[in-house]
């Protein structure tokens, strides 16, 4: 009688997936490089907030609109193929934003950036399905968090040291080189499901109705519509916009400039207090999604992490005697609550059949990054009224109380997150069937 094969060993599987996870750490680098060249894209592309904002937003704008369409292609060409042209894209995109001349070049070199990085989210988790058991899936995807944001802290004050000594321009070159490193690694290693190595898949349909029910590609814009189907669906659509979207605002973009107009801190040490920020959600990620999995539910922790970054930005926003420590601090603070996010991509998996889980996990991503895609340019438009015709260096410079108002669209957005998540239904971590019920 054939044996039958096992599954994969920890180190292959962390492996295949550790070069998706790379490729994702690059993409959450060109997402908050911004941050750190305000005034060098200011001066260099002669723009106000809102031009600023916009530019910045240009990542959003493709890496939005690709989600859905990365969700289907997932379930239905695999990792391998996605994650590789994705990083030749990326890497593209960053060479035309370094080498820009004009205004229209550096939009079109973020825009394609983020397109293409667009895939690496929801490719991890779908390797995530195929490579680990699923009791790890909340585990797994907190460490792919981690792995982000140490890009997003890359891009914080170590980004800055860099500028200051090799320009912009050639920093984000030599990124773009390193991004087509990891795409020439993607194709050559990684692989869609652990039995092209001759392991078993962790990623098994627990019942015939399940596989039955898995379609091909012609079959995926039908199972976009019944995503839409499962009350679960609209509210984790809805809901994460509001905890990633103020800190992507804050330490992706603005938060340099309002420390330094609040508490006249330079661009290193402002940078290193946004990075600050990103490191606490790094670290909250694998420790929430790892309690989640422990205590086998998904909305109390979802729902505490989402009120307590709304009572963190209250007082960071409105207090304006708020001392830098207690600031600092804070801030800390609603980096880790805001880490709970990542518990709504296993609550969203398990809320629709298995063989949706690309589709929802697209859909659900696609919510995560229309917070800092609509709160960015917003953001910078209200800061463009409040102007009251401050210059530093040629580029514009705003005070606290114009970024007082203007980050008031952060706390509307947290408020209606906790609201959504309220109204949210457990799943107890167990994985919905085709027919309904709960495994």
């Amino acid at each position: 009688m054939a044996k039958e094969p096992r599954h994969p060993p920890a180190w292959l599987s962390w492996s295949v997936w550790g070069i998706g996870a790379l490729f994702y750490l690059m993409g959450f680098y060109q997402r908050v490089a911004p941050a750190v060249m305000t005034q060098e894209l200011m001066r260099d592309f002669d723009l106000a907030a809102a031009g600023l904002g916009n530019l910045s937003a240009f990542y959003f704008y493709s890496y939005v609109a690709m989600q859905i369409p990365t969700g289907l292609l997932a379930d239905a060409w695999g990792p391998r193929r996605l994650l590789s042209l994705g990083a030749v894209g990326a890497a593209a995109g960053a060479m035309v934003f370094a080498l820009s001349n004009s205004l229209a070049w550096a939009e079109a070199g973020r825009f394609l950036i983020g397109g293409s990085v667009a895939v690496a989210w929801v490719v991890l988790l779908k390797v995530a399905t195929h490579w680990f058991t699923p009791r790890l899936f909340a585990t797994v995807s907190g460490v792919a968090l981690l792995c982000g944001v140490l890009g997003a802290v890359t891009a914080g004050t170590p980004l800055r040291l860099l500028i200051d000594v090799f320009g912009w321009r050639g920093v984000m070159l030599a990124s773009g080189i390193v991004t087509l490193g990891i795409g020439a690694a993607t194709w050559l290693w990684v692989r869609d499901d652990p039995s092209a190595r001759g392991y078993a898949s962790h990623a098994l349909y627990s019942t015939e109705a399940d596989q039955a029910a898995k379609p091909g590609l012609r079959g995926m814009l039908a199972g976009l519509g019944k995503v839409f189907g499962y009350r679960n669906t609209w509210l984790l659509f809805l809901a994460p916009g509001g905890m990633v979207g103020p800190v992507l605002a804050f330490a992706g973009l603005w938060g340099v400039p309002f420390l330094k107009a609040r508490y006249g801190l330079p661009q290193t040490e402002g940078a290193a207090v946004c990075s600050l920020m990103m490191v606490t959600w790094a670290l909250g990620s694998p420790i929430l999604g790892g309690l989640s999995d422990r205590i086998n539910r998904r909305k109390p922790l979802f729902v505490a992490g989402g009120a307590v970054s709304l009572v963190c930005w209250a007082l960071m926003i409105y207090v304006g005697s708020l001392p830098l420590w207690a600031f600092v601090a804070l801030a800390g603070v609603a980096g880790f609550a805001c880490a709970g996010m990542i518990i709504g991509f296993a609550f969203a998996k398990e809320s629709v059949p298995s063989h949706l889980a690309g589709t929802v996990s697209g859909l659900v991503n696609m919510g995560v990054m229309l917070g800092p895609t609509l709160l960015q340019p917003a953001i910078g438009y209200v800061l463009d009224l409040r102007w009251t015709g401050g210059l530093d260096r040629g580029a514009r410079v705003y005070d606290p109380a114009a970024y007082q108002t203007a980050f008031s669209l952060m706390l509307i957005w947290a408020l209606a997150c906790v609201v959504c998540l309220a109204f949210t239904r457990e799943t107890g971590c167990r994985q919905m069937r085709a027919d309904g019920s709960l495994q």
